[in-house]
Parts: structure tokens; sequence; C-alpha cells
């Protein structure tokens, strides 16, 4: 059983109810899913009278988004396919030109593996950076918008899922976001649920005592809850599914947080109001961006994350649409349809694939899509915050798991019942992890041609240039739409400290994240293997305080990636001299790993970066009330 607090046990659920039965209904029935038709019967004459004002312009509406959906997913699939045909055919010509050989057809085909994720994401960019460059469209019919001071008239459950993190930070987080929701008069209509999966007796045992302090001190004790389970089912999504079938049917919407999330009431209060306005919308989320750090490591990539995201969602949410990604936290979720209808089921298999689903995020939003609800996109920073790992080595265990989590997609592609679109996004995610392995194996093969008979040959050289620059230009245009973005705008680049620290912080990422890229791949493609043969992390809780990488752990680390560096460097120079160039991007990573992990991790060049305001964000120079006032009290 879960343990329950006394003052959870004891609540009643009356005045809960009564909000609920008589929030206000917007919109119409025309289309809605079965839910929404069927909770109808209950609501009031005037809610019914309402809802029936504007059925033909809704459906009109409803049409016209269809339509445009259509057309802009088949342009975006034609732009795509092109792309992805022109680069095979074109590295099929370098390959085959000097004849067959079956580690030929091995980088050929490990080559064409990687091209999909990496021309969406090119495409998503560059059309990304069209959307934000026109600006709003008040005639766009999925434009998702809500009058901004609309009245709050459901009730929102503010649940953090919680396993064996530091209690106190993460009970701050919540605490905060419910102090900045009466600043604006609005606590009311939220809860806070702490939703604890931790099974150490000593922070469960904090954790207990912190909620008991906050609940003496606050006068919204009635409003804060906690419960920790003995046994963590199903992971995080058990623990959020545990919650909506226990507890979903006082809330209208709840908003699922980690650990390190934080989310002021502004943005908060602004999701509320566009799912009011917008029934059909099962799960909602804006761009979450992470919050002011000294680490070198986060700081960097936290900087290049924010230039490269805004244009790459802007670009697949115009495509996408009601059929978007989800994060799986810092998000609005209709609690009833993710009750009903998100369920997640267990996998065959009792390895690493198999039994309970570890990246819930993707398979729930494809579930309430199936079920017929919306899931959007906002590609706008509004106050809704994450923090990133420390560390290289923390940020690559984070790629593992994920890894991990979508190779189990594979058993979820035939899933009946699922949008074409869904089946993509399934898809995308997957090929997300795939690309690492099929890099690895392109150099694999290409290593093993020169000790074929086939050797080096005389390649088109021209050809093979323009492939690499327009890969290399592929991979690295979202970051650079981005920055050109803020660049082009005095207004932004002031918000990141002008632009010559704007370019200057580009810089440095681009040469960052040429040195952590390869090590990654590595790591993942290695990792991927192992997969086949029963490897498996566990899910356990994220490192997130700032510390020290140590020498001895760094080599440990990343032994195997310095050791192939080396490797590659000898074939090449022996073999091939002249394939060298071609390869120091990846050969200069490998080798830099050991270095990079412990310098990126030091205090000192941490701080020397957050004086000099190098790869700075926003929020350094204009904070967020609430984030300071969080800052303060840590």
């Amino acid at each position: 059983m879960p343990h329950l607090t006394p003052r959870l046990t004891n609540r009643t659920t009356n005045t809960v109810g009564a909000a609920r039965r008589g929030r206000q209904s917007g919109g119409t029935t025309f289309g809605l899913p079965a839910e929404e038709r069927e909770t109808m019967v209950h609501r009031s004459a005037s809610d019914t009278t309402f809802a029936t004002q504007r059925p033909l312009s809704d459906r009109g509406r409803l049409r016209r988004a269809g339509r445009l959906l259509r057309r802009r997913r088949i342009m975006v699939a034609t732009l795509n396919g092109a792309t992805i045909l022109t680069l095979a055919v074109a590295m099929g010509v370098v390959l085959f030109s000097t004849g067959f050989a079956l580690a030929k057809v091995g980088m050929w085909l490990a080559f064409v593996t990687t091209l999909p994720w990496l021309s969406i994401g090119f495409w998503n960019a560059i059309i990304g950076t069209f959307v934000l460059a026109r600006g709003e469209d008040g005639d766009d019919p999925l434009a998702l918008e809500a009058p901004a001071f609309a009245p709050v008239t459901t009730r929102t459950a503010l649940a953090m899922a919680l396993r064996n993190e530091a209690p106190g930070p993460a009970i701050a987080r919540v605490r905060a976001m419910l102090d900045d929701l009466a600043r604006e008069g609005m606590a009311a209509h939220f809860d806070v649920h702490l939703l604890s999966d931790t099974d150490d007796p000593e922070i469960a045992a904090e954790e207990e005592r912190l909620v008991a302090a906050w609940r003496a001190q606050s006068p919204l004790a009635d409003q804060i809850f906690y419960r920790r389970r003995a046994v963590n089912t199903g992971y995080k999504a058990g623990n959020l599914e545990e919650f909506c079938r226990r507890a979903g049917e006082d809330y209208d919407f709840f908003l699922p947080l980690d650990a390190d999330s934080f989310m002021g009431a502004a943005a908060v209060l602004r999701l509320v109001r566009i799912m009011q306005r917008h029934r059909r919308i099962g799960i909602l989320q804006s761009l979450v961006v992470g919050t002011p750090a000294t680490a070198f490591f986060t700081r960097v990539f936290q900087f290049g994350m924010r230039h490269g995201m805004r244009a790459y969602t802007a670009g697949s949410a115009w495509w996408t649409g009601d059929c978007g990604p989800y994060w799986g936290h810092n998000a609005l979720i209709r609690t009833r349809a993710f009750r009903d209808h998100c369920s997640l089921p267990t996998l065959n298999g009792r390895g690493p694939l198999g039994g309970a689903i570890m990246s819930h995020d993707q398979v729930e939003a494809v579930l309430m899509r199936r079920a017929g609800y919306h899931v959007r996109v906002l590609a706008e920073e509004g106050e809704s915050y994450e923090e990133n790992p420390p560390t290289l080595p923390d940020f690559i265990r984070r790629e593992l798991r994920w890894c991990q989590g979508n190779m189990q997609y594979f058993q979820l592609l035939a899933m009946p019942g699922l949008r074409p679109m869904s089946r993509v996004q399934l898809s995308l995610a997957i090929l997300m992890y795939l690309g690492a392995p099929a890099w690895m194996a392109f150099m694999g093969f290409g290593v093993a041609l020169l000790f074929g008979p086939a050797g080096v040959g005389d390649y088109p050289v021209g050809l093979g240039l323009a492939i690499f620059a327009a890969v290399m230009a592929m991979t690295f245009a979202p970051k650079l739409m981005g920055l050109a973005g803020v660049v082009a705008s005095a207004r932004e680049s002031a918000r990141y400290g002008g632009r010559g620290q704007v370019v200057l912080g580009g810089v440095v990422e681009l040469l960052c994240s040429a040195i952590v890229a390869p090590v990654v791949a590595f790591a993942v493609a290695v990792f991927a293997v192992g997969l086949a043969f029963g490897q498996r992390l566990d899910w356990r809780a994220q490192s997130r305080a700032v510390r020290r990488v140590g020498w001895g752990e760094a080599i440990t680390t990343f032994l195997p990636q310095t050791a192939a560096g080396i490797a590659l460097f000898a074939v090449f120079a022996v073999m091939a001299p002249g394939v060298l160039p071609w390869a120091a991007p990846v050969i200069a990573g490998f080798v830099l790993a050991v270095p990079f992990a412990v310098l990126s991790a030091g205090e000192g060049v941490g701080r020397w970066a957050t004086a000099v305001g190098l790869c700075a964000i926003p929020e350094e120079g204009q904070p967020h009330p609430t984030l300071s006032r969080l800052a303060l009290a840590a």
C-alpha cells in the first residue's frame, strides 16, 4: 500500500468536486473525443447552449487545420525524401565508382541509416527559422491562443515525481511554484502532490520531514499532499498512473514535474487557459530551458540547446501539429483522458528491451493521440525550466538510459490504432539513437576497406568533400539558425549580453560539441550493441549537483574512446594519410575526451565562464523573480 500522509487520507473532495462540476465549458462538442461528448450530458444547460453557439465555425476550423496539416506534411516528406535520396545516391557514386566490395555496402547502408534523423533536423530548423521570422499568423487554424486574463475555472495538480533525489532542492522548487501562483491570486486552483518512489529510508525520512515543515509554515497546507510507494511499479509512468487512478478525479489537469523542474506562474496559467479554451488538447507544453548554471559543461550544453531547440521545435510543430512529441515533464495533461487512455503496456521479453517501458513520454503521447486528443507544443520560451547534467560522464549516463528506453519502441511500432504520424514519431525516437552506432559502423567498415583488396582507390574527392560539407552543415543547422536569429535582433542579442557574447558563445559551443559528439556516439554505439546481449541500465536518481571529475574517473570512463582515437590515427596515418583530414573531427574528439571531461567539470573554469558571461543565458542577466528567490533560499 502507498504511504499516505494523514492530511491526504482525511481530505474531503466535496469542494473539489463542486469546482469540477461548475467549471466553464467552452467550445463545441463537434468532433470531440468520445470522452468529451459523453461528459457533455452532465454539464449544465447554460454550458450546452454556449457549446453549441459556434459549431459551424469550429467545424470549419478543424477541417482547415486538417487540410493544412496534410499539405505541410506532404511538403516536409517531399523535402526530406529528396534530401535523403540525393545524399544516398551521391554516397553510392563515391563508394562504388571504384568497384564493388562488401565493406562498401556496409558503409553505404550505415550512411543511409543516419540520414532520416539528420535530414528532418535540418528541415525542421529551416522551416522553424521562417516560422519564427514571420511571427504569429492570426488566421492559422492551428494557432493556440487564449485571453491573457481569462478566468481560471479548472483545478490542476502539480505532481512532482521523486525517487531518491535530494529532497531539499526538489521540494523548494514546487514550493516556489505554489507561492508564485499564490502571489497571482490563483493558488486556490492548484494542489501539490509529491509522489515519492524513494526506497532509501534516510531520503524518505527527509522528504516527510520537509513536507511536514512546509505544511506547518504554509497557509495552503490543505493543498499539499505527499505519498510514498513501497515498490516503484512501472517506474515514473507507474507513479503518475497510480496518482491519476487514486486522486485524478479531483482534477481537470495535472502538471507532471521532475525533481529538477520549475515553472513560473505565468507559464502555468498560460497552459491552463489554453487547455480550457481548446478542449481537444490532451497534452500541452512549451519549450523547457535550463536554469542558470555555474558548471562549464552545463553552461555550454544548455547554451547550444537554447539556440538549437527553438527553431527546431517551431519547424517540427509546424508540420506535426496535433501529433506532437511530449517530453515527460513541465507539460499540462488532461487528467481523465490520461487515466483512461495512456496506461502503458508491458513489453514482451525479459531482457533490457522487455518489461516496463522506461521512456514513457512519447508512448503516452501516441496513446493520447490514438484516443482522439491532440498533443501540442508551443515553440516559445515561457518560464519553464529544468536542470541539465553537470558533467560529461553524467550526460552520457542520461543518454544511455534514454537510448535503452527508446529502443523499446521497436515493439510498439505495430501497435494497433496508432495514427501514421504517431508511428513516425516513434520511428524518429528510435532513429535518434540508431544514428550513433550507424556512424561508428560507417567508420568501422571504412577501416576494414583499407585492409581489403579495394584499398583506398581513386575516389571522386570533390563529390566526397561536398557530401562531408553537406552533412556538417545539416548537423549544425539548428544551432546556427538559432544563433543567426538572435544575432539578427538587437533586442534578443542584448538579452544574451550583446552580439559579441552570442558569437563567442556560439563558437565555443560548436567547438565543444565537436569534441563531445563522437565521444557520446561511441558510448551509445557500444551500449546499443550491448543491449542485444542483455546489458541494461536501471532507472536511478540523476546527478544534478555541481561536482568535479577526477582524472581517474575520466580515464576509466573514456579509455575506450581514447584507445579508439589513437588506433584510428595510427591506421590512417600508415594506410591512408589522405583520409586523416576527413577523420580528424572524430579522432580529435576521442583523444580529447579525458582532458575535456576533467576540465569542463572544473570549478575554476566554471567560475571564470560565469564571471565573463561566456555562454550566458538571459536568466543570468534578467532572472525571473521566483528563480531569484529560489536561488537565495538554496
